[in-house]
């Protein structure tokens, strides 16, 4: 990794970014080659949007693990194949091609009958998607993120669209009665298995949604909440699951399918629609619903999303080094966009609280400039103390990332060193904010979730999990 760092940094920027795109498929290509094409022999789901990836892809995976088959993924969050799963200590939701062939390998030496990808635009240009013989492909959702990275929005779809339209190239697999593939030897074959069909399920609830359910496919299904019928796709072809009847609880959600009720452990009404995907894959996978729910009912938690670490701290005072016996909660959270950060903050008013203490940085260096003060402010706006610290700076500075975060919440009225507080090490500006909570408060870690590093400049990477930091700091408190 370092050594392919420096390489890169050596070769002049404007012949590397002509080679690029040259370079980016021979490796896919070669990463295939080298791992015998292993999607031909899974059935391979493919999850792209701007949020609700990871998640998503949990759900799905857990659902079809429940209904009794083997299944292994890879996310930005976690590493699965069949029993075994892990932490994602690669810092990139979606890996290298050759990690990402090999996984594939893997999964089909494991018996598994599915795989699911994590698919992301950058990925995506850089051909990563290339060689994987996808079957599924899942629109979460669009709104604006790596913009610089693309050079603008538009450039970012265009980006998640050349995934749908390797959709129409890929080949056709088909399938015993028990969904693994089978390779065909002879046309007559064909007659005692089911063909996999070529699939897109979108967020109706999405503008971009009819883009994307633009592209060929022989199936499409959206998924909506009926509440938020905004953008009508007006197709009559494409098969439509909605879900009724929602009430977002203090413990979890609750929808409707079709009269079949959903009570889900995940908190936020965006866990609704990343449940839905799950929903659609399960249907035209042969699932009934019941059998849907019932998976679905069984997961209480995604690692890094939402989680929940209680404990037991001083009341009322801020921390002195004593502690005494009252509750308050902390929740890690991926989120490191202001969108996602605002659907956190919808989510947590249905906890009960008393302070909000927010500990939040930028997804930093090479990452889209202009949200760092929009996230500041969006943070300032509701939390009663924020702490901006560092994130994933990479060849950024990260004090100059940390000033332009807290800028936003100066902006909305927070003041340095009072309810403002600037500080470089993040595990110092955990524990400052651990040290702050009294009973009652909440105090929410966001941008990394479960990561496992933090990059540096250099291509250098520093192990860390925001959670155990939390527990290991928790830990040093007296009861």
């Amino acid at each position: 990794m370092q050594l392919l760092y420096i390489i890169k940094k050596l070769i002049p920027i404007k012949l590397f970014k002509k080679l690029q795109p040259a370079y980016h498929f021979v490796l896919a290509w070669l990463a295939a080659v080298l791992h015998r094409f292993p999607s031909n022999k899974l059935i391979v789901i493919g999850v792209t949007g701007t949020t609700g990836k990871s998640t998503s892809v949990h759900l799905i995976a857990k659902t079809l693990e429940y209904a009794g088959y083997k299944v292994g993924y890879t996310s930005t969050a976690m590493f699965k194949v069949a029993e075994k799963e892990w932490m994602n200590d690669k810092k990139m939701t979606m890996p290298g091609r050759f990690f990402t062939q090999s996984m594939l390998r893997r999964m089909a030496k494991a018996g598994c009958e599915y795989a699911i990808i994590e698919t992301t635009s950058q990925g995506i240009e850089q051909f990563r998607h290339r060689f994987i013989n996808y079957d599924i492909l899942v629109f979460t959702g669009l709104y604006s993120e790596h913009i610089e990275a693309h050079g603008g929005f538009e450039n970012y779809k265009l980006a998640k669209g050349k995934l749908f339209a390797h959709l129409a190239r890929c080949q056709p697999k088909y399938v015993n009665a028990k969904k693994k593939v089978q390779l065909i030897k002879n046309e007559i074959k064909k007659i005692h298995l089911e063909r996999v069909k070529k699939i897109i399920i979108a967020n109706g609830d999405d503008e971009y949604a009819e883009y994307f359910l633009g592209f060929k496919a022989e199936e499409k299904l959206v998924y909506k909440v009926e509440s938020h019928k905004v953008h009508k796709v007006a197709d009559n072809s494409i098969t439509q699951i909605v879900a009724n009847n929602v009430a977002v609880k203090s413990d979890g959600v609750q929808f409707f399918v079709d009269g079949v009720e959903f009570n889900l452990q995940l908190m936020g009404e965006f866990n609704i629609y990343n449940a839905l995907t799950a929903v659609c894959v399960g249907l035209i996978q042969g699932l009934s619903l019941e059998q849907i729910k019932d998976g679905l009912e069984k997961i209480n938690g995604v690692p890094g999303r939402f989680e929940r670490i209680t404990h037991l701290t001083p009341d009322p005072s801020p921390y002195k080094g004593e502690r005494s016996n009252t509750n308050f909660t902390v929740i890690v959270d991926y989120a490191y966009e202001p969108k996602a950060v605002e659907k956190l903050y919808e989510a947590i008013k249905l906890i009960e609280h008393n302070k909000i203490i927010h500990v939040l940085g930028s997804a930093g260096g090479g990452r889209d400039v202009a949200r760092r003060p929009v996230l500041g402010k969006t943070a300032g706006e509701r939390a009663d103390i924020i702490i901006v610290t560092n994130e994933d700076p990479y060849d950024d500075d990260p004090q100059i990332i940390i000033d332009q975060v807290a800028l936003g919440a100066e902006q909305v009225g927070k003041i340095l060193d009072k309810n403002l507080f600037k500080i470089m090490d993040r595990r110092e500006a955990i524990k400052k904010a651990l040290q702050f909570a009294c009973a009652g408060d909440l105090v929410l870690i966001t941008g990394k979730g479960c990561e496992q590093a933090i990059c540096v400049a250099g291509g250098k990477k520093i192990p860390w999990d925001d959670r155990e930091v939390v527990r290991e700091e928790l830990g040093k408190f007296t009861p």
